[in-house]
């Protein structure tokens, strides 16, 4: 029967489905440490700051993050030609670079981490070690996990995803009491560490094979040119991450912020099925493009699959938000603010169309989105500097604009949350445009920008 459901649907939507039922357990879990775990933790003063410290790491590792997506990248297309030999070097090159830029941030950090703590009022102790030990192991995880998303052993995947939630949560049971953020980022550095551990030991098959030599120099040339694109990509989505976490941190009330992390964990559920259409998407949309096959219809439909289901889940916390916000640990302090968790789940919805176009396009090596996407997204970080942080520029500004300025600011929740939308809706409504100019087949543009072997 399960044979004949698997030949009905189809490999994607066969993986899809599976990955997305075994995935489901370890999700609860997480659930319950984000929901329960950590407001019990950490108090309303700090809650507020975990997204903005989480932006600011990932920012300080981009480097590592820029070369892991591109290993990632030439990792999938070794293990799909069965290159086993070649992919263990290039997973040996993978720590020497994390190892290298890890000395870089570690410096950058030393002095640009504690004026940071203090725009968003946290103490520092040894948060910083621990915040650059997590994004630092989450930045080279996803190169052993595609390894076996190329080689499509989502069974592999799906097991550690249930065991990696076990692991985050006792971690941070044992470390939050002791101070609360730290044991939040010790947690998510004793995941990333499992994952990696556990990923090495299922492919021990392929990695068993003597190493080969990989870098030459057509090789060097691909790979220098596919991470100036992923540097462009990543880079300019950092930034504007980041200046919208600092602005929502530093310019509305810090119940609202704290509250903001709340809203955000119930609007992560539409993340979890869109990160897994995503993890499946992108070895078929490889595979597709390298084969010069069209790759529109399943971005297409797995963004009609992802409005469906973030539609059903907006219609559900419509209802039952608030009370599940009350029952909470200090939930009655957010409760009130349970209106924004459809908001923030169309949100979601809306970026996961992003995230399926713009990861397509990376997989077939494909950068011509940069020409928007890139100028685009630093526009919208100046543009937010400019309104929230208007105070810096008060000498260089005429007073009219200044006078303007502390009118129109972004002083609540529901301000932010305006921002949020109309900078998501204008980046997919581009994305739209560009999966319909594409038609059937690859465009000559694109076909020119690929990148690829």
């Amino acid at each position: 029967m399960l044979a004949k459901l698997h030949a009905r649907l189809g490999d994607f939507w066969w993986y899809s489905l599976m990955l997305f039922c075994a995935c489901r357990a370890a999700d609860a879990m997480n659930m319950f440490v984000a929901l329960w775990l950590v407001p019990k933790y950490v108090g309303q003063k700090e809650l507020g700051a975990l997204m903005p410290l989480m932006s600011f790491a990932n920012f300080l590792v981009l480097p590592v993050s820029v070369f892991a997506t591109t290993f990632t990248k030439e990792t999938t297309t070794l293990a799909a030609n069965g290159e086993y030999g070649r992919m263990k070097s290039l997973i040996r090159g993978a720590f020497v670079s994390a190892g290298v830029f890890t000395v870089l941030a570690l410096v950058i950090s030393h002095f640009v981490l504690p004026a940071f703590f203090v725009r968003i009022r946290v103490a520092a102790g040894s948060l910083g070690i621990l915040i650059l030990a997590s994004s630092l192991t989450a930045a080279v995880t996803p190169v052993y996990q595609s390894a076996l998303q190329a080689l499509k052993r989502f069974k592999s995947i799906s097991v550690m995803n249930m065991f990696s939630a076990p692991v985050r949560f006792l971690t941070m049971a044992v470390a939050m009491p002791f101070r609360a953020i730290s044991g939040y980022f010790f947690g998510l550095t004793a995941t990333s560490v499992f994952t990696i551990s556990a990923s090495v030991f299922a492919l021990r098959r392929e990695l068993s094979v003597p190493a080969e030599p990989y870098w030459t120099r057509p090789v060097f040339r691909r790979f220098a040119l596919v991470s100036a694109g992923i540097a462009a990509y990543c880079g300019c989505s950092a930034i504007l991450t980041l200046a919208e976490q600092t602005a929502l941190r530093q310019r509305i009330p810090e119940v609202e912020s704290a509250a903001y992390y709340m809203v955000t964990r119930f609007s992560e559920i539409a993340g979890y099925v869109s990160c897994t259409l995503a993890t499946v998407l992108f070895p078929f949309t490889a595979s597709l493009a390298a084969e010069s096959r069209p790759t529109r219809p399943l971005v297409v439909k797995s963004s009609l699959a992802m409005l469906a289901a973030g539609g059903a889940l907006a219609g559900v916390f419509a209802l039952v938000g608030r009370p599940l916000m009350s029952i909470l640990p200090n939930g009655e302090c957010y409760a009130d603010y349970a209106w924004a968790i459809p908001w923030m789940i169309g949100v979601t919805t809306l970026a996961s169309i992003q995230t399926f176009h713009v990861s397509t396009e990376v997989s077939a090596g494909r950068f011509g989105f940069l020409k928007w996407w890139g100028p685009l997204n630093l526009a919208f970080a100046a543009g937010l500097m400019l309104v929230t942080g208007y105070g810096y520029f008060t000498a260089y500004l005429p007073a009219q604009c200044t006078e303007f300025l502390s009118k129109h600011n972004f002083t609540s929740l529901a301000a932010m949350l305006w921002w949020f939308t109309a900078t998501t809706a204008v980046k997919t409504a581009i994305c739209v445009f560009e999966l319909l100019r594409q038609g059937g087949k690859p465009t000559d543009e694109q076909t020119n920008m690929r990148l690829s072997a």
